[in-house]
């Protein structure tokens, strides 16, 4: 089963994974809409450079998972679950304005899948955020 989820006003391609009974979200468009990115690709492999505990973890962080591409073909896209979408968007920097947008991502996704996506497993430690927003400063 495959849907189109909006945050925001903005689509967010998803699929229910039945085997998992999970939900898998496409992970460039969560991050368009999050990072507001005119160009969602080279946002991402920025991110990476800045990230190198999410970078080394992408390959088991993002699945590819079919679904209907922008030009309306089934395609093999870049997608997360909950609990490992959560990291990628806490990679994302907060606007320095109105920071909320991350946080209100994780309370819809918490209360459409009724499960918390914060947990020892996926959360980014202070420290590391810190260092982060360190690097985000010199560039």
């Amino acid at each position: 089963m495959s849907s189109i989820k909006l945050f925001e006003s903005k689509k967010i391609r998803s699929t229910w994974n039945e085997a998992e009974e999970k939900w898998y979200f496409s992970v460039q468009d969560v991050v368009k809409v999050l990072a507001d990115s005119a160009d969602v690709k080279q946002y991402i492999k920025r991110m990476l450079s800045r990230d190198e505990q999410l970078k080394s973890n992408w390959g088991t962080i993002c699945t590819p998972v079919e679904m209907t591409a922008v030009d309306g073909k089934k395609r093999k896209i870049q997608a997360s679950d909950t609990k490992d979408l959560l990291r990628i968007i806490q990679s994302i920097p907060s606007p320095k304005q109105g920071g909320t947008v991350a946080g209100n991502a994780r309370k819809e996704l918490e209360s459409k899948t009724g499960q918390k996506v914060v947990s020892n497993e996926n959360y980014l430690p202070e420290k590391k955020k810190k260092q982060i927003g360190k690097k985000e400063d010199n560039e």
